[in-house]
C-alpha cells in the first residue's frame, strides 16, 4: 500500500478515535482536561502498546507529533459542534464512531506487523491489540467496563476482519486490498452487531466447581 494512503488511514482512524474519547468525555459531563485524555489515550493508546509490543521504537507519535496536534484540533472543533446533541445521540454516535475506528486501526496494526516480519497469528493480535487497545484505555479511565470484555460483538470483529487481512495478504500479495477488505469486514461485523444486537454467550450464570 502506498504510504501516503496508509498514513491517511492512520489519520482518519487516529480522528475518529479521538471523537470517540470526545463523545463519552461529553457523556460523562467531564471538563475540558478530562476530555483530552480521554480523547488522548483511545487515538493513541492501541497503537502505542502495539509499538513496544513489537519493539519499535521509539512510538510512532514521538517522531510523529502531528498525531498529537491532530488530537487536540479533533476536541477543539468537536466540543461545539457536540453540545447541542441530547445524550442518547452522544451515545449512539459513540458505538458507531468506535465502530469505524475499531476497523482503521484493526487493519493498521495487522499490516504493520507483518511488514516486520511477524507471523500471521500474530498480525492478527497486534490489529486486535491497536483496535481495541485505546478504547480499553478509555473505558478503565471513564470507570467503565471496556466493551471488549462484555458480551458484545466487538474484539470478535477485529479478529475476524485480522485474519482476512492475513489470508488476503497471503492470497493476493496486495496490502491495499488486504487492509480494505479488513476494514470492510471488521466494521460491517460490528455494525451488524449493533443493529441486530449480537452477543457472545455469556457466562455469568456457571456455577463454580
Amino acid at each position: 500500500m502506498p504510504d501516503r494512503l496508509l498514513y491517511s488511514l492512520d489519520l482518519m482512524g487516529t480522528v475518529v478515535f479521538a471523537l470517540s474519547g470526545v463523545l463519552l468525555a461529553r457523556r460523562l459531563h467531564m471538563d475540558g482536561f478530562g476530555l483530552l485524555v480521554l480523547a488522548t489515550v483511545t487515538a493513541i493508546g492501541g497503537g502505542t502498546i502495539r509499538d513496544l509490543v513489537l519493539g519499535v521504537r521509539p512510538v510512532f507519535w514521538v517522531t510523529q507529533p502531528e498525531y498529537l496536534m491532530l488530537i487536540v484540533a479533533t476536541c477543539v472543533l468537536a466540543v461545539p459542534l457536540l453540545r447541542p446533541l441530547s445524550h442518547e445521540r452522544v451515545g449512539w454516535l459513540l458505538l458507531r464512531a468506535d465502530a469505524l475506528g475499531l476497523a482503521t486501526f484493526t487493519a493498521i496494526g495487522a499490516n504493520k506487523a507483518l511488514q516486520l516480519g511477524a507471523p500471521g497469528i500474530v498480525a492478527v493480535a497486534m490489529g486486535v491489540l491497536t483496535g481495541v487497545g485505546g478504547g480499553m484505555i478509555r473505558d478503565v479511565l471513564a470507570r467503565e467496563v471496556p466493551m471488549v470484555l462484555c458480551r458484545e460483538v466487538y474484539a470478535t470483529a477485529g479478529i475476524a476482519g485480522g485474519l482476512v487481512l492475513v489470508l488476503s495478504h497471503a492470497w493476493w500479495g496486495d496490502a491495499r486490498w488486504a487492509m480494505l477488505a479488513c476494514m470492510v469486514v471488521t466494521l460491517l461485523i460490528r455494525l451488524a452487531a449493533l443493529r441486530w444486537h449480537w452477543h457472545l454467550p455469556s457466562f455469568g450464570g456457571l456455577e463454580r466447581p
